[in-house]
């Protein structure tokens, strides 16, 4: 009799191919103390932290740390119930409140996490009889609330404008819905979306166009508003979906829009309906790491020249590393047995990057995925450096 673990048999077996080749699971590592926004204690030895996403240092923020316990002082530790049945609290209002004034938008919905801002606004937004044109790059988040949607999804290249012109003409279904999705900069390897180019296909075709900036949202824009921001685009972005789990440091997720009709999608929208709502703790953070991220944009502009000297050495060393400037640098390497000893080796050496294998990467090489800060310091950037340094030449990438 098959077992219902059966159809994992093949993954338990990457995995403990992985774990050979490297003497440790890569997806289970743990930090066990925090010593700073950019320092943890990692198998009890310091450890530089490049893979926290954690672009402006927030996490550890004094007064974010000071509201929320405040809010567990005033509120208690939970709401215990969803939005929609008594899991709102006046601190979820006032985020939203803060959140559309922020954007400048009329409205904001508040979910509690990311990825649910993703999966409820798609799967509210999109119906059985509408498309859903998706950059073949989406998240997850992105691919599970088209499936959740039951509309028709149709994929375009990567950033590639038009090619999705060319699939929006194709189809000859005027009477239908359609809706654009693309993200910021995304997430594996830091590129960032031409959204001004997306809008003047949007504007062509009819179709509206959701623009997830979870990892552009107070990193790019002269406000930190994201790349639609940075385009001069904003105004012609229907919805505007990020999360808070980034620069703001804390968890959650938002969608704003100018449409008036973004109230009813509460009611139609099941991650929303159907998910406890954000603790008055998380909400008060967040509030805090808002106003933070207002209140100093020198951490935008610090953020991207530490990116840029990060990109810069990789380059030096002779490494494939990511084509753009962005929070997200990227190191691509041709196989996996270069990438987990690699990993191994960085990780023995004091730095924490991301691990990612095909085939979550998009082009089915493996990445050693950095996340830099506004918080690294010029030294911690060049110690990271040369500890890659050190790896590629042990593991022979570079000689």
């Amino acid at each position: 009799m098959a077992s219902l673990f059966s159809k994992y048999e093949s993954m338990a077996s990457a995995l403990d191919s992985v774990i050979a080749v490297g003497g440790r699971n890569p997806f289970a590592v743990t930090i066990e103390k925090i010593l700073s926004s950019t320092v943890g204690i990692i198998e009890g030895r310091q450890t530089l932290l490049f893979g926290t996403n954690n672009y402006l240092g927030l996490s550890q923020s004094p007064c974010a740390i000071q509201a929320a316990q405040n809010a567990v002082s005033t509120y208690g530790i939970g709401t215990t119930g969803s939005r929609i049945a008594n899991g709102t609290f006046s601190l979820h209002q006032q985020l939203e409140h803060h959140i559309a004034n922020f954007f400048g938008r009329r409205g904001a919905i508040v979910f509690s996490t990311g990825y649910q801002a993703n999966l409820g606004m798609i799967s509210a937004l999109a119906g059985k009889n509408d498309y859903l044109f998706l950059d073949a790059d989406s998240h997850a988040s992105i691919y599970d609330g088209s499936r959740l949607s039951t509309a028709q999804v149709i994929r375009f290249r990567h950033n590639d404008p038009d090619d999705l012109y060319k699939r929006l003409r194709r189809l000859d279904a005027p009477e239908h819905a359609k809706l654009i999705v693309v993200e910021g900069i995304y997430s594996m390897t830091g590129n960032i979306a031409p959204v001004r180019e997306f809008v003047a296909v949007k504007k062509e075709t009819g179709a509206a166009l959701l623009v997830d900036e979870a990892h552009s949202f107070g990193v790019l824009g002269k406000h930190g508003r994201g790349v639609a921001e940075a385009d001069g685009v904003e105004q012609d972005v229907d919805f505007i979906v990020g999360t808070f789990s980034k620069s703001l440091g804390t968890v959650g997720g938002y969608c704003v829009s100018d449409h008036p009709e973004l109230d009813l999608l509460r009611l139609n929208s099941r991650p929303y309906m159907f998910t406890a709502s954000l603790p008055p703790e998380i909400i008060a953070a967040t509030i805090a790491t808002l106003h933070e991220m207002q209140a100093h944009p020198e951490l935008r502009t610090r953020l991207m020249d530490n990116a840029a000297q990060l990109r810069t050495g990789f380059i030096d060393l002779g490494l494939n590393t990511s084509k753009q400037v962005s929070p997200i640098i990227a190191v691509t390497l041709e196989t996996t047995e270069q990438a987990i000893p690699m990993w191994n080796q960085l990780l023995n050496l004091g730095v924490y990057v991301n691990l990612s294998l095909p085939p979550a990467t998009p082009d089915s090489r493996p990445l050693l995925r950095c996340s830099v800060m506004a918080t690294h310091t010029a030294e911690q950037i060049d110690q990271a450096i040369g500890i890659f340094r050190q790896a590629a030449i042990k593991v022979g990438v570079i000689s």
